[in-house]
């Protein structure tokens, strides 16, 4: 298991394989982009290959298993977007692992966004823009590399999403992000990615952020305070409060766009019933394997619910059990 670690964490050829097992079988959960979401990952996986044992044998695919269940283990703290060479939706990367685990060594937050931009993660100006305008570099610790393409800690056992992360979410709200609209960031973090909702709703929408990290709502409001989006803080259209996120904050609902920054083990109700029709929210959901769920809340009420990407977040829970590390 050392060895196996080791090699994970700092052999990119090696990783590159580990991922490829991965790849081989969980992408194909990918291939029907729209179905109701299972909790039962394993399940999943297995009707969809039911042939698979039978061609490596029972031994290798318990092996095969075990190391893509050491993957998720040695990230658990971070999420990233798994090479998924099959898939054409929004993260349209080249499917490079080395460039989700690796420091890119920038150090401009415009040098940042132009490098999503050739490894075509970012395809919207709209995106680009708002990117530019609010400096990643405000948002995490102090002394960390802002501009790496990595999630990093943030304390109280959370981190602060890796830049192609928040793009991509972005890019997925990006219709539900027009100005005049209301959005809503659950797990809100630093503020990063509310100040962005903030600056493409402006001051006739509404954007608002939930932590239930005391020490995380104080901070982000100062990093905030130093942002391009300090003056939609003061005008009142950006604001930022202690709450349970799964609850949702019901004061300035029904919200055109929902982003969810840890993984649920299945779609909140109160968060579907604070998505104004017509709405989108975007969530990460599982435990072990982690899908981040595209779900679209029709005119008529019902809802639609796509898989974007596989991504491996912190759990979505209580201010007590994210506390103690469960």
């Amino acid at each position: 298991m050392l060895i196996v670690a080791y090699g994970f964490r700092y052999c990119a050829p090696f990783r590159r394989n580990l991922l490829n097992y991965a790849t081989l079988l969980h992408s194909t959960s990918h291939l029907s982009s729209r179905f109701h979401y299972s909790r039962d990952s394993l399940s999943r996986m297995e009707h969809h290959r039911p042939s698979f044992s039978s061609h490596l044998g029972l031994a290798k695919t318990a092996f095969v298993l075990y190391l893509v269940i050491l993957i998720h283990a040695a990230g658990s703290t971070t999420e990233e977007i798994t090479c998924d060479p099959g898939k054409l939706g929004v993260a349209k990367a080249t499917c490079d692992p080395d460039r989700y685990f690796s420091g890119s060594g920038i150090k401009k937050n415009s040098a940042m966004v132009g490098n999503l931009q050739r490894f075509g993660v970012i395809s919207s100006q709209k995106v680009v823009e708002v990117m530019q305008t609010i400096d990643r570099a405000l948002f995490v610790p102090n002394g960390a590399s802002a501009y790496d393409d990595s999630p990093m800690g943030i304390g109280y056992n959370v981190t602060i999403s890796a830049p192609h992360m928040h793009a991509t979410c972005l890019q997925l709200l990006e219709e539900h992000l027009k100005p005049g609209m209301h959005a809503l960031d659950v797990g809100s973090g630093t503020g990063y990615l509310t100040a962005c909702f903030a600056v493409m709703v402006g001051p006739q929408g509404r954007a608002v952020g939930v932590e239930h990290i005391p020490e995380l709502v104080s901070s982000s409001i100062e990093n905030i305070q130093k942002s391009e989006a300090a003056s939609y803080l003061k005008e009142g259209s950006l604001s930022v409060h202690v709450a349970d996120g799964r609850l949702g904050w019901p004061e300035h609902a029904p919200y055109d766009a929902i982003h969810v920054g840890a993984a649920a083990p299945e779609i909140p109700g109160p968060l579907i019933e604070q998505l104004k029709p017509g709405g989108r929210l975007v969530i990460p959901v599982g435990n072990l394997f982690q899908e981040l769920q595209v779900v679209d809340k029709n005119m008529d009420g019902s809802i639609t619910v796509r898989s974007e990407t596989s991504v491996r977040y912190v759990p979505l829970t209580s201010r007590e059990a994210q506390l103690r590390g469960n």
